[in-house]
């Protein structure tokens, strides 16, 4: 068995009408949630930056930037999926550690419109993108993404398989498509020792690297064909355990999109856990911070590899601390967008909090991960009061889910100030499969016209 060809056969047989209804309404609330990180997030500096660049390269006027304006497919790529993963409310599958909305849908919308594809194919693309990277990425996880950050390298494959769904590829071609994603599949983990920018260039770069590999491949542009299982590569190039079987187990069978995981708060999902753990004991004992002895935290040694930072410097780099988030729900009571500021990460109440909050490695955890994301939180008070919280799933996980009202608040919460018609912006992409592409997408272009002529 080749495993690309298997996966190509998947991708090209899967048509919209073998969607179930559930899966359907569920893609859809994938894509709001990534339209409203990318509108969360167009406005910040790296984006800008990047915005920047692609202005001074130029383009043909194919596919609308979240930030306004009309660019290539390759740069609307990467515009609008480094836009989608800075503000750190993307989506997440638990068991594949993929953020897949911010790589899979900007690539997908950027072909769908580009090629006046409806929004039903687009609904499809999504789902075929997500369900081939999160394969991918069950396969080779956890040893994979001590290095390697999962949704730039396995995203690069879904962006692929999204696009040449919509692109109508032959088996053969979309095995090419699959093979020079691998090809290009790279983001090493060393940028959060400095809390970079380079997070958002492997989100930009995985939905770019995977549509360039789609259109070559309908030029019959061809790769290797093994790129998953073959001595050389993906697997055994990139991780020191894998499990081939994850990739076909139930292939077509099932729909892992709506595995899928939504953020509640704003930093990292590492952190979400022990967040969520504090937030409960917080408010269930009516508990005030000022009386907070210490807080230990129990979890998973991932968190520790990603999150253990016990004095942020940036306000992005505070989305990766547990200390920081852990002291700042504590203190706040939430951690919403809105939460994370300059002002609120050099207050004195939440350094001091934050030296108080220690983070380790258990073992029930560490055994459970990545299936289950789960901490353990003590709360001891200067008085000797001791009160303990645990999960094995943070808020937003399919056991713990997120409903469709708490995912349309979520929204409004993400674009406040960002757009004019919140609802119109909504209800464009709750009827996706009524509408084609072009005219859900021509609402951000007409926000930033709007705000233009203001």
């Amino acid at each position: 068995m080749i495993l690309s060809k298997s996966l190509a056969e998947y991708a090209v047989e899967v048509k919209y009408e073998d969607l179930p209804k559930e899966v359907v309404e569920f893609t859809k609330l994938c894509i709001l949630d990534w339209y409203g990180s990318a509108l969360a997030g167009k406005d910040e500096k790296p984006i800008q930056t990047i915005l920047e660049l692609v202005q001074e390269w130029g383009g043909n006027e194919q596919a609308t930037l979240i930030t306004g304006g009309k660019s290539s497919v390759g740069n609307a790529c990467l515009v609008n999926a480094a836009a989608s993963h800075i503000v750190e409310l993307d989506d997440i599958h638990k068991s594949s550690i993929i953020h897949a909305g911010t790589v899979v849908i900007p690539a997908a919308a950027a072909v769908a419109e580009a090629y006046n594809l409806n929004g039903k194919e687009l609904i499809t693309a999504v789902a075929v993108g997500y369900e081939i990277c999160y394969r991918i990425g069950e396969a080779i996880s956890p040893s994979h993404y001590y290095y390697w950050h999962n949704t730039a390298t396995c995203g690069t494959f879904g962006s692929a398989a999204a696009a040449a769904k919509l692109l109508n590829l032959t088996v053969e071609q979309t095995m090419y498509a699959l093979g020079n994603a691998g090809s290009q599949a790279a983001g090493l983990w060393e940028f959060i020792e400095d809390g970079a920018n380079t997070k958002q260039l492997h989100t930009a770069k995985a939905a770019y690297n995977g549509v360039l590999a789609a259109l070559l491949a309908k030029k019959d542009f061809t790769s290797a064909s093994r790129i998953l299982e073959g001595r050389r590569g993906f697997f055994n190039a990139m991780s020191e355990k894998y499990d081939t079987e994850k990739i076909t187990k139930n292939l077509g069978k099932e729909y892992k999109i709506i595995e899928n995981s939504f953020k509640i708060h704003a930093s990292c999902r590492h952190t979400h856990p022990a967040m969520d753990c504090v937030q409960a004991i917080m408010k269930e004992n009516c508990l005030s911070y000022e009386h907070i002895q210490n807080i230990s935290i129990l979890t998973y040694q991932t968190v520790l590899n990603i999150t253990d930072n016990p004095n942020p410097e940036t306000v992005y780099a505070s989305k990766f601390s547990s200390q920081f988030c852990s002291a700042l729900i504590a203190l706040k009571g939430s951690a919403s967008i809105i939460d994370y500021n300059e002002e609120i990460l050099q207050s004195p109440e939440v350094r001091e909090l934050m030296k108080k909050v220690t983070v380790a490695a258990d073992p029930y955890y560490e055994n459970a991960y990545p299936e289950k994301w789960g901490a353990k939180v003590v709360i001891t008070l200067n008085d000797g009061s001791i009160f303990c919280e645990a999960t094995d799933h943070p808020k937003g996980d399919p056991e713990k889910p997120a409903s469709r009202e708490e995912l349309i608040k979520k929204f409004k919460t993400m674009t406040l100030g960002k757009i004019w018609n919140t609802d119109e912006h909504i209800q464009a992409v709750l009827r996706l499969e009524e509408i084609d592409t072009a005219e859900w997408m021509s609402l951000a272009l007409g926000e930033e016209q709007c705000k233009q002529t203001q």
